[in-house]
C-alpha cells in the first residue's frame, strides 16, 4: 500500500501535513507549526506520530517540535544547517541523504532561497514533494537569505519533477498568490481557471494543497520566469530567467 497523506491548517495559514505508512504504522508530521491541530489530526486519522521531518528553522515550522517529542517520543529529523535552531533533533540531514518513515523513503534535497538551511523531502515512490516554504501553490517563499540564483536553481530543480508529482507546501497563501500571478500573467487562461478553482475551494472551506508540478509550471509566475510574457511584465525583455525571477519576487514583496 502507498503512503496516506492528510493536510490541515495550523496557526493562521500554515499547512500541517501527516504522511502515514500503512504497512508499518509509522507516521511523520512535516514540520510542527502548532501542537493542538497536529494532535487533532492524529486523533481524526487514528495514526500514531513516530517522526517529524523539519524543512527549515523558522519558528512557525518548528515551535511544536519539542512539545510533540515530549508527548509522543517521536524521532525528529532536521536539516544539518538548522542544527542550532532545532537542537532536540535525533538526526540531521543534508543533500543526498534519505529520510525514512517506516518503509517510506524520501530523498533529501537542499533547496535554499527562502533561507539557507531549507530542505525539501521528495518521496519518489509516492510522487509526493514536501516543499516547505520554497514552492507554494501559485507562488514561492520570500527570500531572506542567499542569492536569487540559488533560489531560482532550487525552483528549477523542483520544476523538473514529474508533472503528476503532488506538491505539499508550508502555507495557504493561494488567493493572495493568485492576485499577484494574475497581475504578472494576465493572459494566462490556465491561471484564470486555477484562480477560480482556488476561490471555490476557499468558499467551501478547502485549500489547493496539494497542487501538482504540472499545475505550477502552467500557472505559477515564479516557475515561468523564462517565459517572454513574464519578462515583459517586469520590463526585462531579453533578460535571463534569474533576472526576471528576481524582478518578480521583488515586485511580489511590494504587492
Amino acid at each position: 500500500m502507498s503512503a496516506q497523506i492528510h493536510a490541515f491548517l495550523c496557526l493562521q495559514d500554515n499547512i500541517g501535513v501527516l504522511i502515514h505508512d500503512p504497512n508499518t504504522g509509522a507516521c511523520a508530521a512535516i514540520d510542527a507549526p502548532e501542537e493542538e491541530p497536529i494532535l487533532a489530526a492524529l486523533a481524526e486519522t487514528g495514526w500514531q506520530l513516530t517522526d517529524i521531518l523539519v524543512t527549515h528553522r523558522h519558528s512557525d515550522h518548528v515551535q511544536a517540535v519539542e512539545p510533540l517529542k515530549r508527548r509522543t517520543g517521536c524521532r525528529v529529523i532536521a536539516p544539518l544547517k538548522a542544527r542550532e535552531s532545532v537542537p532536540s533533533a535525533d538526526a540531521y540531514v543534508r543533500e543526498g541523504d534519505t529520510a525514512v518513515v517506516g518503509s517510506l523513503q524520501a530523498h533529501v534535497w537542499e533547496t535554499p532561497g527562502h533561507c539557507v538551511d531549507h530542505v525539501s523531502y521528495w518521496f519518489a515512490a509516492d510522487r509526493a514533494l514536501f516543499a516547505g516554504d520554497t514552492l507554494f501553490t501559485l507562488g514561492c517563499g520570500r527570500m531572506f537569505e542567499g542569492t536569487y540564483a540559488e533560489f531560482w536553481a532550487s525552483l528549477q530543480r523542483l520544476a523538473a519533477l514529474p508533472e503528476e508529482a503532488r506538491v505539499f507546501c508550508g502555507h495557504d497563501y493561494t488567493l493572495s498568490n493568485a492576485r499577484f500571478a494574475l497581475a504578472a500573467d494576465p493572459d494566462n487562461e490556465a491561471l484564470k481557471a486555477r484562480t477560480a478553482e482556488a476561490e471555490k475551494a476557499k468558499s467551501e472551506g478547502r485549500f489547493l494543497v496539494p497542487s501538482t508540478i504540472g499545475h505550477e509550471k502552467a500557472t505559477n509566475p515564479f516557475l515561468r520566469a523564462g517565459e517572454p510574457a513574464l519578462a515583459k511584465a517586469v520590463q526585462k525583455e531579453g533578460a535571463t530567467p534569474v533576472e526576471v525571477f528576481q524582478a518578480l519576487r521583488e515586485w511580489k514583496n511590494r504587492f
